[in-house]
């Protein structure tokens, strides 16, 4: 059951205070684990997690159901039975979520970095699942009545807070009625088997007491099932779907990809998939809230994704993960929290910001509003810092693409590890340069260089078969991976026409992209659009529209720029050698609303 937004709004700056610090825990399984054959690892994780849920729920005075007999795991040596009995006993002191996230960041590290990967194990801290929380009671979820599922719950992080927060929410009913609602209202899905042993163990001992005064046991709530098996008698059913998808992309059998079609353009991801599944699983005006990668924000694979949530679900809030080391184990991907309602207005939404401070207590902050544009596929623009929030609203009015000016994005068509036997140290007849990522310069100039291993400078073309791979033209050349902590994420130099000229032509390798005129007579020159990405506005509208590590074609081709009159002005500053800072007082002013045309008067 859901009430209309205005019903349940918190405090923007409202704090989850942790009952412990980010501590070793994990280490220490992950050390014992390491120790053995890779085989073995999974079965020792499973040994091991549960021997620490034993020493939990003997401490807590509970009975602990065990495993079915198809979970396979390990019988434990004695310095793994005592660590895993000592790392019980330290959890069983912790509130039930804090102490369900460790323990679930304990199986996570046991296990192997593949079957981690293969079934996306990686566990929410608390201090995300409460503000998810809160941000799905913000959108009207009343916990006394709503139906809630978590499909890809391993490990409990939500099924546990949802749990008690529907008990504390009937306090005073009769806890058989307690424990009854709960089992018919709250649901979990898991695909791996242990995980959603360790999710519903957790939650019987979490709801302990409640049953004990029930006089009956807690009812079975998590299911092991692939949720993206679709049911029909899922369809349409929850108040609620929350969670933390799995990630990772995922080859789609044709039948599969066809249920999917919806959302899915080119690789398909599993949390698009999931959040697909969620718009099926969600009642009309239901709200789905999840914890995913940014990615989908932007990237060109999540176009569909994005047309499909605009038109059937779209968002109510978003909250961007400020950090992205130590948030989550093991996970260095930008993360953001998403409330959206199914059947809504696609008009716009709140965003805000989630940092933590010394002790690691997580703080939120807002940060305005956010409106879709009005092709929803396209990339959708959010401020990623509180200082954006302005920018963003001027990228949004901007219509020029760098298409308008004759441009296009293309990757370095070599990729170094087919061709390495035509990789040379010195110049042949058939002989170019290879032009590798460290030629380009955080400082935008442009030096050829090939200093690193495997990279040799020269390459030996085959004539005429590998003519597709020789640069002609000259372009601009931009790094293709760089990370949001650097202080440029649009690191770009002009590729000079004079060493295109001195070998004939050059070879570009496929960590940089290149931004090369489309046409015969692009309105600008290449100096001038390597002007424009050189400047630190550029640098800052980029990050409205990126999400990930990659510097993506696609987002560099959706980057707003500006108009025609400034880019004419942009110019003829480039002509005369103009100082940088000259240059960037004019791109800055034009990406301000309110100074923009004072300054273009004055240039």
């Amino acid at each position: 059951m859901i009430l209309p937004v205005q019903s349940r709004m918190r405090p923007p700056d409202e704090t989850h205070q942790r009952q412990w610090k980010p501590a070793t825990d994990h280490m220490i399984a992950r050390s014992l684990s390491s120790q053995l054959a890779e085989g073995n690892r999974a079965a020792f994780a499973r040994g091991f997690t549960y021997s620490v849920v034993s020493a939990l729920s003997n401490a807590r005075g509970v009975s602990l159901r065990t495993p079915d007999a198809a979970i396979a795991h390990a019988s434990l040596s004695a310095d793994a039975s005592a660590a895993a009995l000592n790392l019980g006993r330290n959890a069983a002191a912790l509130a039930d979520a804090d102490a369900a996230y460790v323990i679930g960041t304990i199986y996570a590290a046991a296990l192997p970095e593949a079957h981690r990967g293969a079934y996306g194990i990686f566990y929410t801290p608390p201090e995300l699942v409460e503000r998810l929380l809160v941000m799905a009671e913000d959108a009207g979820v009343l916990w006394s009545r709503c139906r809630a599922l978590d499909p890809s719950c391993g490990g409990g992080a939500f099924i546990i807070p949802m749990a008690l927060r529907m008990a504390a929410e009937l306090d005073g009913a009769d806890p058989a009625f307690i424990l009854q609602q709960i089992g018919t209202r709250l649901r979990g899905y898991d695909i791996d088997a242990f995980g959603a042993w360790l999710a519903q163990a957790l939650l019987e001992i979490a709801l302990h007491n409640l049953a004990g005064r029930a006089g009956r046991q807690v009812p079975v709530i998590v299911e092991v099932r692939d949720a993206l098996i679709l049911r029909e008698s899922d369809a349409a059913k929850y108040d609620l779907v929350i969670g933390n998808p799995p990630y990772g992309r995922i080859s789609l059998e044709p039948n599969r990809r066809t249920e999917f079609s919806r959302s899915v353009y080119g690789h398909a991801n599993l949390y698009g998939l999931f959040t697909d599944a969620a718009i099926r699983w969600a009642k009309p005006g239901g709200i789905i809230a999840y914890v995913t990668p940014t990615s989908m924000l932007s990237g060109l694979y999540y176009k569909a994704l994005r047309e499909l949530l605009a038109a059937e679900a779209p968002p109510l809030a978003i909250n961007f993960v400020t950090e992205r080391d130590g948030v989550f184990t093991d996970v260095l991907q930008e993360t953001m929290l998403a409330a959206y309602r199914k059947g809504g207005m696609a008009v716009s939404g709140q965003v805000g910001f989630i940092d933590f401070d010394d002790e690691h207590c997580a703080r939120q902050k807002k940060a305005g509003r956010f409106a879709l544009p009005q092709r929803a596929e396209r990339p959708w623009l959010l401020p990623r810092t509180p200082a954006q929030a302005v920018l963003t609203r001027r990228l949004r009015s901007m219509p020029y693409r760098l298409a308008d000016y004759g441009y296009g994005v293309s990757t370095g068509p070599l990729v170094w590890n087919r061709y390495k036997g035509q990789l040379q140290a010195a110049p042949t007849a058939d002989g170019f340069p290879v032009i590798w990522a460290e030629s380009v310069a955080s400082d935008g100039r442009f030096e050829l260089r090939s200093e690193r291993r495997n990279h040799s400078p020269w390459f030996a073309a085959k004539r005429p078969k590998d003519d597709w791979l020789i640069v002609t033209q000259s372009c601009v050349l931009l790094q293709r991976t760089t990370a949001k902590e650097q202080p440029r994420r649009l690191i770009a130099a002009e590729l000079p026409q004079s060493l295109i000229r001195r070998h004939g032509g050059v070879v570009v390798e496929n960590h940089l992209n290149m931004v090369r005129p489309i046409c015969a007579d692009p309105l600008v020159s290449v100096a001038v659009i390597a002007g424009l990405l050189k400047t630190s506005t550029l640098d800052a509208a980029f990050r409205c529209i990126n999400g990930s590590v990659a510097v993506s074609a696609y987002e560099l081709e959706q980057l707003p720029l500006p108009g025609p009159v400034v880019m004419a002005k942009l110019a003829k500053l480039v002509a005369s050698g103009a100082a940088r800072q000259e240059i960037e007082m004019l791109i800055t002013a034009a990406y301000d609303r309110t100074d923009a045309a004072s300054a273009l008067r004055r240039s």
